[in-house]
């Protein structure tokens, strides 16, 4: 919106033009995304709180976390909020991707905040049926691979690249394609919200991860950098840039109230949508094994979680009864039966997906 009408304005006065440059239409879009959840945040949080939506804590989980009955949750909502603005803002409207990225992200955040709604103002500790769930998140995940595969107008841009190893690609039909698309997107979403157990854990690796794909998008879409370093020029792609940023700014502000003790959670709104919206910015940049690098910590995560059920399971079956490879699921639960504090486990997780990261920008030169 903005960047049109400073194209128009920019015809008289040349300074205008200077915000056709992508990295600072970035910038501005992580510091306008951080300006209004600072400016919304508090308002929404006493919102919340007056309104009762209060965040139910198993009862299964750790003891710990009991005292954390009854904090603000559905806080994903203010970071929705902030990115969609941000990005109408300083997105150029007339790129595919970015409707792409955006719509996935709140139609993910829709399927997000049903669920969180049902649990905490109609009291069902269900919430949305885990088959609903899944169901529409397929839909959409379905959908936007249909429409990329279409979209697509080179085979280099819907191949599977191998990080660190330069001519290592793999074809893909439009069958293995679209589940491509549909596993990153699912999968990143739930692993996402299965790391939003602890006060900050979720949200500042996706503020790392997302920097790091605004990189990965704007060196995507400049032909010359993209040929440089030996990876696929996807036209318009430079655009998600603006979205990764808008992504990280409102992240950071959130993390400023999601911050040990938490003053507001983000609740499966705003868990599901992000993981959903780097899911999306992945599979078009084409750097869907970059990001399970940079997310190890969401990987190991749902793998956990995975592994705890399955083996309980089978277990049950086998002997009669359910065996756990963790003392608790997900992992930084198992960590805090361990004796870990609540803020050793995040910050430690922190520090991890920032090796990730700095891993997985290497691969755009280590080839």
């Amino acid at each position: 919106m903005l960047l049109a009408l400073a194209q128009w304005l920019a015809q008289d006065i040349r300074t205008f033009s200077v915000l056709n440059y992508i990295t600072l239409r970035t910038v501005l879009a992580a510091m306008t995304a951080l300006f209004i959840s600072f400016l919304v945040g508090p308002a929404m949080i006493r919102k919340l709180t007056d309104y009762k939506i209060g965040q139910s804590v198993r009862d299964d989980g750790p003891q710990t976390h009991l005292v954390k009955a009854g904090t603000p949750t559905m806080g994903g909502a203010l970071i929705l909020t902030s990115i969609a603005i941000t990005t109408l803002l300083w997105s150029d409207l007339t790129n595919a991707y970015v409707w792409v990225v955006l719509l996935t992200t709140l139609g993910f955040g829709a399927i997000g905040w049903v669920d969180d709604y049902r649990k905490v103002v109609h009291r069902n500790p269900k919430g949305l049926s885990a088959k609903a769930k899944m169901f529409w998140q397929s839909i959409i995940a379905l959908i936007v691979g249909v429409f990329l595969w279409r979209h697509s107008s080179l085979p280099v841009h819907t191949e599977l690249i191998v990080p660190f190893f330069k001519f290592l690609v793999y074809p893909l039909t439009a069958f293995s394609f679209i589940m491509l698309v549909y596993l990153v997107i699912v999968g990143s979403s739930n692993a996402v919200n299965l790391t939003d157990g602890l006060d900050g854990l979720a949200i500042m690796p996706t503020v790392m991860v997302s920097g790091a794909l605004a990189i990965f998008a704007y060196v995507a879409g400049h032909a010359v950098f993209a040929k440089y370093l030996g990876i696929p020029h996807i036209p318009g792609a430079g655009e998600l840039a603006v979205f990764c940023g808008s992504i990280a700014g409102a992240g950071l502000a959130f993390l400023w109230f999601n911050a040990y003790p938490a003053e507001v959670f983000m609740g499966d709104v705003g868990a599901l949508a992000l993981g959903a919206a780097l899911g999306v910015v992945a599979v078009i940049i084409r750097q869907e094994l970059v990001l399970f690098i940079m997310g190890g910590v969401f990987v190991i995560e749902a793998v956990s979680v995975m592994l705890q059920v399955s083996y309980f399971k089978y277990t049950k079956r086998r002997f009669g009864a359910g065996k756990r490879i963790l003392l608790m699921a997900p992992l930084h639960h198992h960590f805090e039966q361990k004796g870990w504090k609540e803020t050793q486990v995040v910050v430690r997780f922190w520090i991890i997906t920032m090796l990730l990261v700095l891993l997985g920008l290497a691969t755009l030169k280590l080839r």
